[in-house]
């Protein structure tokens, strides 16, 4: 068996960015805080951050780099913010962004729209996720590669001289480096099994030739059994294109109970907007069963994400959450939800296309709940029912 250390030397052999190789350059199209970074100066330490605004973790690490900079600026260290914007956000969106968002920064925050820093540093390096952290010694070369929440540790010994050939270091980046490439052989299987099936999908869901649809589905799920979107997809056809409600609800009751298994946010949501989407025909639905699962789905995905936090991407299930809990006659409930979703939306880092999609549903939402016209920004929904049509509640076996 190969150990960490030796595996590393071999990686390194092959010319991966790792610790104690020389820094790339950085080239980037634009600045949009602070001075640009043209060179490593000798006798400096950088930190280059990978980051998005659509990547909560990146958002949640931010503070913490104020904190790094600020502390550690008299002994020459300099933070640079690497921003991957989506292919719709403009250097104007991710400017109003960071005013709004981060007005105490205090480092510089460069632009990569063309992805020039993706392919001489994230991929030659094997990170395959971001954020990412880059620390680059004072004398030009790579002193460490990992999760940001690691410089805590780091950095201290980095400026001290004791990180880099420590025995910690090189089993940290020798891990590193074999989690990226087997990550990345997943994701390469991965894409070259979806490829062929999306290829057919697409223009059989476009057509609604549901059989076809359906097969291609199948054929992804025998490939890739564990992947969510998938999942939903199988769920959405047989439910709610279909109709077949002998072979879909299986299907729905074993995506709660594994999404419920998991914990996991996103697994919770794309089940419940099976459940619960105020746009979907549930007339066929068994309306005892499909208000069990929305209860255990909403109390669950509340729970994991709570309204008072500010991680996880609420509009993903908040606004099924709400129909839940409004057809259920908790009208006040699910107002307070939606309000919950469309602040999260204003404050936090969700994509220019997130928000376009998503705002005015929640919005139309909020109006029908509320029974009146509602604007927010340059959006606006009338109710689509009256107070009179407000649900009864169920019972109370039904009711959360």
């Amino acid at each position: 068996m190969t150990s960490l250390t030796e595996s590393a030397s071999q990686v390194g052999a092959e010319n991966v960015l790792s610790v104690g190789s020389p820094a790339p350059s950085i080239k980037v199209e634009d600045w949009l805080r602070g001075q640009p970074v043209t060179k490593f100066e000798p006798g400096k330490v950088y930190i280059i951050e990978f980051w998005a605004t659509w990547c909560g973790p990146c958002i949640a690490s931010m503070p913490n780099l104020v904190i790094l900079q600020d502390k550690y600026r008299s002994n020459g260290v300099e933070v640079v913010g690497v921003a991957a914007p989506t292919v719709d956000e403009a250097r104007a969106s991710l400017d109003a962004w960071l005013t709004k968002s981060l007005p105490n920064l205090n480092f510089a925050i460069a632009f990569d729209d063309a992805g020039e820093m993706n392919k001489i540093w994230m991929d030659p390096s094997f990170s395959v996720e971001i954020p990412a952290s880059f620390v680059v010694d004072r004398d030009g070369r790579i002193a460490f590669i990992g999760h940001p929440t690691q410089l805590d540790n780091a950095l201290p010994k980095i400026l001290n001289g004791s990180w880099a050939r420590s025995d910690e270091a090189k089993a940290l980046d020798a891990e590193r480096i074999n989690t990226g490439q087997r990550r990345k052989r997943e994701l390469s299987q991965k894409r070259g099994l979806a490829e062929p099936i999306f290829a057919r999908l697409e223009p059989a869901i476009k057509s609604k030739d549901w059989p076809t649809a359906l097969s291609a589905i199948e054929e992804a799920l025998a490939a890739m059994p564990d992947e969510v979107t998938i999942r939903g997809l199988h769920a959405e056809l047989l439910l709610h294109k279909m109709r077949d409600m002998r072979a879909g609800l299986p299907v729905l009751r074993q995506l709660v109970r594994d999404a419920i298994e998991k914990k996991s946010v996103v697994w919770m949501s794309v089940a419940i907007r099976q459940l619960f989407d105020p746009a979907k025909d549930y007339s066929g639905f068994p309306h005892a069963e499909r208000f069990a699962m929305g209860k255990d789905l909403s109390e669950h995905i509340l729970a994991t994400n709570p309204p008072q936090g500010g991680e996880g991407a609420k509009f993903l299930s908040y606004g099924a959450v709400a129909q839940y809990y409004y057809e259920t006659g908790k009208r006040d409930r699910a107002i307070e939800l939606v309000k919950v979703a469309l602040k999260w939306l204003d404050a936090a880092p969700a994509s220019d296309v997130a928000k376009r999609d998503v705002v005015p549903c929640s919005l139309q939402d909020l109006a029908s709940y509320r029974s009146e016209k509602l604007c927010y920004e340059e959006c606006c929904s009338a109710p689509q029912n009256t107070a009179s049509e407000k649900p009864e509640p169920r019972s109370p076996s039904e009711a959360a």
